[in-house]
């Protein structure tokens, strides 16, 4: 999820009377329910290095463990610098208690999304995916925002419980979570079979993803033989799935001598082990240069596209030539 989700879901757990049980509580779940989005500095690492290193490392089981630890002490030495002997307020294994909760939270919500976690890292790459919220959910987002602020306005006010409505927003996102994923699931079921009896082909897999701000549509990528096919199911329409706007796509990687050389380089190697359906385009620019495309149907359609598209330049060598040119 967003940056904006994650904050508030950590203050939303510190309004819920989380933040009381020790001094640095309300910091320790903010703090925390961020920090394994530490991963964002591999954006300044070169090309597709964010999808080599995003929701892989500081997302796993080991720096889950790990993480805690470190927040903990970080948080009692910059409190003993600050206060010196009135450190003694804070619980440590309190606070360690609420470092986990708090950073246990991010993976648990990134899993909800088409991107995906890896949990398992660095024991394992395998990727887990929720497909049930929308990397940007604003009905989250505003439903968490306004429990933590009407909490704090009640205590501000000495109205009361003040941790009763953030309670609330926490139930209202918990059954909206789960009605979207059961959403998400009886629609990949229609979509499945409604595609297999269209064509004939059984189903192996199917993606059927939220989008921006409209729960009751899915965008789906179903994965049938040597064929992907990629639309839109509309639980409100009938057709709920218009076969007149499904696209068709290969599965098969392109028999050219270009793409192993493509899939070899370091943007290529990245982008293959992040994508979950690629497909493939190969275009000659020269006599010996070709365009390497590769999307990901999850987020592109053709190369070019912003996000979940790349396009690799290699040169192949001529009879008497320099060995391939990989970039």
């Amino acid at each position: 999820m967003d940056p904006v989700c994650h904050t508030l879901a950590g203050a939303a757990l510190a309004r819920c009377g989380l933040g009381r049980r020790t001094a640095l509580g309300s910091a320790a779940l903010i703090i925390g329910a961020n920090l394994p989005d530490l991963d964002a500095l591999a954006y300044f690492a070169g090309p597709g290095a964010d999808l080599e290193w995003r929701r892989g490392w500081s997302h796993g089981v080991l720096a889950l463990a790990a993480l805690p630890f470190l927040l903990t002490g970080c948080l009692l030495i910059l409190h003993r610098l600050r206060h010196g002997a009135a450190a003694s307020v804070v619980k440590p294994g309190q606070l360690l208690l609420l470092s986990f909760i708090a950073i246990i939270s991010h993976p648990v919500l990134d899993t909800l999304n088409t991107y995906g976690v890896r949990w398992l890292m660095p024991f394992s790459g395998q990727w887990f995916y929720g497909d049930t919220l929308f990397i940007v959910d604003p009905w989250v987002s505003v439903a968490l925002g306004l429990g933590v602020y009407y909490s704090a306005r009640r205590e501000k006010a000495n109205r009361g419980n003040s941790s009763r409505p953030v309670w609330l927003s926490l139930a209202l996102v918990t059954l909206y979570a789960c009605a979207m994923a059961l959403s998400g699931r009886v629609a990949a079921s229609i979509i499945s079979r409604e595609v297999a009896s269209k064509t004939g082909v059984s189903v192996q897999e199917v993606m059927a993803g939220p989008v921006p701000l409209d729960p009751l549509t899915r965008k789906f990528v179903v994965e049938q033989g040597q064929q992907y096919r990629v639309g839109t199911f509309r639980w409100m329409k009938q057709p709920q799935v218009n076969f007149d706007e499904v696209l068709t796509f290969s599965r098969k990687r392109p028999a050219h001598p270009a793409l192993p050389v493509a899939a070899k380089s370091p943007l290529g190697r990245r982008f293959l082990g992040w994508a979950r359906f690629p497909a493939f385009e190969i275009e000659q620019v020269g006599k010996s240069r070709f365009m390497v495309n590769i999307v990901d149907l999850r987020y592109a359609r053709r190369p070019g596209e912003a996000f979940g598209a790349v396009s690799i330049p290699v040169t192949l060598p001529t009879a008497s030539g320099p060995s391939p040119d990989i970039p």
